[in-house]
């Protein structure tokens, strides 16, 4: 199997989860369409004031946080290479009386159409591990940019993602393996929801790798930061020691949960 066939087999899961994340605790658009962002905050701080400049959202989902951005002042394009999600995201958009573009298309091949367009190139957790290619992905940021513009991206932290939920203990490689590691899942991370059991291909990048890909791209970075918590509560083994942070009760905030980079083009 190739990485096209594998991004295809992700396509189909992610159009599969759709549906069942429009309907999740965990997304709450009952509560977004009243007026609750999405965000978690951190990016909402460290981007600063995004009135009048143009945002351009990568792999944004169903796009509650790029409409989240939209309610900021933001002139907002998501994109993301779910036909079902775009879909949402359109209804989504009009549900809310919000003004939005939606484009289905994979980040690794942006369209020439969004190049020199944004101010601000963002995405956030759970992105990069769905791409085989950082420096294809990389380059279509750069693209994206207009003079001056930067890419902003917060995440789940490598040394957080390599723990078993359960112990604390190290439980997987952080520099992985040649090619994806593959499952089959029948279960969302929104609410721990069920659909039909399906494969999924997710790409292990260290640190290093995103910042070559990114660095090669022309990217010059002018933060990097890391966080001693998390603002989702992942497991039943965390514990939250203020509002929406939280940490791992055997750990605490001895690791970092989370990072964000700020890169201008």
């Amino acid at each position: 199997m190739n990485d096209e066939h594998r991004i295809e087999a992700n396509r189909k899961l992610w159009n599969t989860r759709v549906s069942l994340h429009l309907a999740s605790k965990f997304y709450d658009v009952p509560g977004f369409l009243q007026g609750k962002s999405s965000l978690c905050g951190i990016e909402v701080d460290e981007i600063g004031p995004v009135t009048g400049k143009s945002l351009l959202h990568l792999q944004c989902h169903f796009g509650q946080d790029t409409l989240s951005w939209a309610r900021l002042g933001a002139n907002v394009t998501g994109v993301d290479f779910s036909p079902e999600a775009i879909a949402a995201a359109k209804s989504l958009a009009d549900q809310a009386s919000l003004k939005a573009e939606f484009v289905e298309a994979d980040v690794l091949d942006l369209p020439h159409s969004l190049d020199g367009r944004f101010d601000i190139v963002f995405t956030s957790f759970g992105t990069i591990g769905w791409l085989p290619d950082l420096d294809r992905w990389a380059a279509g940021i750069r693209r994206a940019l207009k003079p001056g513009g930067f890419f902003y991206m917060i995440d789940l932290h490598k040394t957080f993602l390599i723990l078993d939920p359960e112990t604390g203990g190290v439980k997987y490689d952080y520099f992985g393996k040649d090619g994806p590691d593959e499952e089959i899942t029948g279960k969302t991370y929104a609410d721990g929801l069920t659909h039909e059991a399906l494969p999924e291909y997710w790409w292990n990048h260290t640190f290093e790798s995103l910042f070559r890909a990114l660095r090669n791209a022309g990217l010059n970075f002018e933060e990097f930061r890391e966080y001693p918590f998390c603002v989702y509560e992942l497991a039943d083994t965390m514990d939250e020691i203020a509002p929406g942070r939280w940490v791992y009760r055997s750990l605490g905030g001895r690791i970092p949960y989370m990072y964000s980079i700020r890169a201008r083009g």
